[in-house]
């Protein structure tokens, strides 16, 4: 069984392996297609953080938020691979912040083409961020097991 969990967690990291690869190697100096895509919507965002909340964001480049964004799929899937919780975690933390900002369907009409294509993206990332917190949750309510020898059940003497 624990064959098939691993064969499982490679494919489901998969995604985010192929898409760290496909941001590192299109990097360059300047962040790539990645950070060229991300401004204008982080821009968005921030207007619209800024508007409702008051808040204005700081001022951060681009292609340290694609590195930021690679680091953190490249390390959350080699944590994910090995069974770890905080693997999960880091892919969820990445889910939970990317896919608003990079899938904004709520910034288009609903009879826009790119409003269908980018709410079935955002739907396919809210799928995947379920599976996380699905893979969290079950590995949280496992027992764990003891390797002590005190965890072993000593048969009780019998009364006379």
């Amino acid at each position: 069984m624990t064959t098939i969990s691993t064969i499982g967690r490679v494919l489901f990291v998969s995604v985010f392996v192929l898409s760290a690869y496909q941001e590192f190697s299109e990097f360059g100096s300047d962040g790539g297609p990645a950070a060229k895509a991300l401004g204008p919507k982080f821009n968005v965002l921030s207007k619209h953080v800024a508007t409702h909340i008051g808040f204005e964001l700081p001022h951060v480049e681009m292609k340290h938020l694609i590195w930021g964004a690679i680091v953190l799929k490249g390390l959350g899937c080699l944590l994910f691979i090995f069974g770890s919780t905080v693997g999960a975690v880091l892919l969820l933390v990445h889910q939970a912040i990317a896919s608003p900002v990079l899938y904004d369907f709520y910034n288009y009409d609903v009879d826009k083409k790119e409003f269908v294509q980018l709410f079935f993206k955002f739907s396919q990332n809210l799928a995947l961020l379920g599976a996380l917190l699905f893979f969290i949750g079950m590995k949280n309510s496992m027992p764990r097991r003891s390797s002590s020898s005190s965890s072993k059940k000593v048969p009780k003497a019998k009364a006379n």
